[in-house]
């Protein structure tokens, strides 16, 4: 197996972070009054974290200029001296020992971390990198879990010499599988500022170079802060709130753990098979729900502990396809570096944990932060779904085939060689969403009417796409001035190579039939196309009638309103009980054709022609 020696490797670290941390939050609470014991768990965590934040520039230049397997091993000889430091803590019982220990294996952790990560794709290459994350993410619980279940099962049971000898052989047990590690890519580069702030702020203008990426780190890091969260709070949750021991806490623990493992392992394999990456805010609704079911139900310890299973095992689908997204994307000269990026923006948010957690443990709710994840959740399921085009776009594909029987033709028509020019009817609002849900991968730019733009969500979904925006003419008159420049934007843009989609007729239908008069932009813009693109007419048939269409209606149907009421259809279930509504999209290459009727006919013929292929007059 390629990556077994950095999964060992990498298992033993977790193991000994969360054994030391485990150790600390079980035994340092002893030496402090009750209403205290929550600030003390989530002091412990913030020293874990903390250096993250401070030191993941570092980091990266440091897996740059020496190599990432040799700072996997320098690594793991610090790990020996700081274990000395956290048993002459709990020796001493010594809090801010121990806390120095918990803080300086943070910063060794942090130093290891974009070296470890960026080894996956050294070793394995990119065809390997969703079952790497997915077995790298899955031997990490899996550490996590061991380190939390073994401390907590043998804090009350065995003598502290026991304790302090495991802590030591975790180290060491480390140290010796890093000698068995293999890179075989070149992983030197380059060096960046090592100074957290300025570091933070260019690495957020490299990585915005990258469609997405920023949103998905985010997103990521949001799942890391409900991990720590419930980590610190599942402690005192279950002791306070479950009335359980040590023992039995940690059987809690270890059963979310394993969710989370088993989750990452299982999701690592089949978002290998089949892309994940659209699935991302089903999972994170999915959680949001668990974790409302955790906070309104009053469960006992075996019913909660299933459904807390349930959510970590969840929460894995979420994760691993994002985790994957960033090692698929970014270019290997800048890994490492983006790397340390994500941790440093990801503990800034663990960091958050420690200090929410802390506010909501003095409110005295203890069930109270399962409805704070569920709101975040929720939040960044719906922030990740309007962030991404092509998140959003499998998503509105999703939610489509649940009412609508889309089938395509003259797909295999269209040249990977040339510019696109795609011009469809417009009979519904929706056919938009349908067209770009289905096309996503030729990236199509849409001219759009400018009402669409007055919403925020609607203006950053349509920024996704680089959307032109088209003035209104019954506003105002300027727009007459404005309409005018779309030709040549429209022209520029097909020379420069990108492709377009617009609707000649400029709104949807009223009568059921396209008449698109004497609007002159599919004329102006066949009447002087460049060269290498494909012009096409795509005949949309099957939305009119639809809730959609302005059959029956005297106004346009407001995108917004239609949404919610679809959303509600589909909660309701009703869209299982009728059959599905026929919609057929033709594309229809005509380049020759469209520049024939431009250059021979006046504009009011050439949209007649136009109208008679929409209108099934003509083929």
């Amino acid at each position: 197996m390629k990556f077994f020696w950095l999964y060992l490797t990498n298992f033993w670290g977790v193991l000994n972070d969360n054994f030391l941390k485990t150790l600390a939050c079980f035994i340092a609470i002893r030496w402090v009054v009750p209403d205290m014991q929550g600030i003390v768990v989530s002091a412990a965590a913030g020293c874990l974290v903390l250096p993250y934040i401070f030191f993941s520039p570092l980091a990266a230049n440091v897996a740059d200029r020496f190599g990432r397997v040799r700072v996997v091993r320098c690594c793991k000889w610090l790990e020996l001296p700081i274990m000395l430091v956290a048993i002459l803590g709990f020796h001493l019982e010594s809090l801010s020992l121990v806390l120095l220990a918990v803080l300086l294996m943070g910063t060794q952790s942090s130093m290891f971390s974009p070296a470890k990560y960026g080894l996956i794709r050294n070793i394995g290459g990119k065809e390997k990198v969703s079952s790497g994350m997915g077995g790298m993410e899955a031997v990490s619980f899996l550490g996590m879990l061991s380190g939390m279940v073994t401390a907590s099962l043998l804090v009350d049971k065995v003598q502290a010499v026991v304790l302090y000898a495991l802590l030591a052989i975790f180290a060491v047990a480390g140290l010796l599988c890093s000698y068995m590690l293999e890179s075989r890519g070149n992983d030197e580069h380059g060096s960046y500022d090592s100074d957290p702030v300025r570091f933070l702020k260019s690495m957020h203008s490299e990585t915005s170079k990258y469609e997405g990426l920023n949103p998905v780190i985010y997103a990521l890091s949001v799942f890391w802060w409900l991990a720590a969260t419930l980590q610190m709070g599942l402690i005192i949750f279950c002791k306070q709130s479950l009335a359980l021991d040590s023992f039995s806490t940690g059987l809690i623990l270890s059963l979310a753990a394993i969710g989370i493992t088993c989750g990452c392992a299982v999701a690592g394999l089949v978002d290998k098979k089949k892309p994940l990456l659209g699935y991302v805010p089903l999972f994170a609704l999915l959680v949001t729900v668990l974790c409302l079911v955790m906070y309104f139900a009053n469960s006992g310890p075996y019913s909660f502990a299933a459904i807390l299973f349930i959510t970590a095992f969840s929460a894995a689908f979420f994760k691993i396809p994002l985790d994957a997204e960033i090692q698929k994307t970014v270019n290997e000269d800048k890994l490492n570096s983006v790397l340390a990026y994500f941790n440093q923006v990801s503990f800034i948010f663990i960091l958050v944990a420690s200090l929410s957690y802390g506010l909501v443990s003095l409110a005295g709710n203890k069930g109270a932060m399962f409805l704070m994840l569920a709101i975040a959740m929720f939040l960044c399921g719906f922030y990740i779904m309007i962030s991404n085009r092509k998140i959003i776009c499998f998503v509105f594909h999703l939610l489509l085939s649940l009412r609508y029987d889309i089938r395509i033709s003259g797909l295999d028509k269209l040249p990977k060689d040339k510019t696109l020019l795609l011009m469809p009817n417009h009979a519904a609002v929706v056919d938009p969403m349908i067209m770009f849900a289905e096309l996503v991968e030729l990236h199509l730019r849409p001219l759009v009417d400018e009402s669409y733009f007055n919403l925020a969500v609607s203006r950053r979904v349509l920024a996704l796409f680089d959307s032109i925006m088209v003035p209104d003419l019954h506003k105002s008159r300027k727009g007459v001035e404005q309409i005018k420049q779309l030709d040549s934007i429209t022209i520029d843009n097909l020379r420069a190579g990108r492709n377009i989609i617009f609707y000649p007729s400029g709104h949807i239908t009223k009568t059921g039939t396209e008449q698109i008069g004497s609007r002159h932009l599919a004329y102006e813009t066949c009447k002087n196309l460049p060269g290498n693109v494909e012009a096409c007419l795509v005949r949309i048939s099957g939305l009119w009638g639809s809730m959609w269409s302005r059959k029956g209606k005297k106004k346009t149907p407001q995108l917004a309103a239609g949404l919610l009421k679809s959303l509600g259809l589909i909660l309701s279930t009703w869209v299982f009980w009728v059959k599905k509504r026929e919609v057929r999209i033709e594309i229809c290459p005509m380049t020759a054709q469209l520049e024939e009727w431009a250059r021979t006919l006046d504009k009011i013929e050439f949209n007649k022609k136009l109208e008679e292929f929409y209108n099934g007059k003509t083929s």
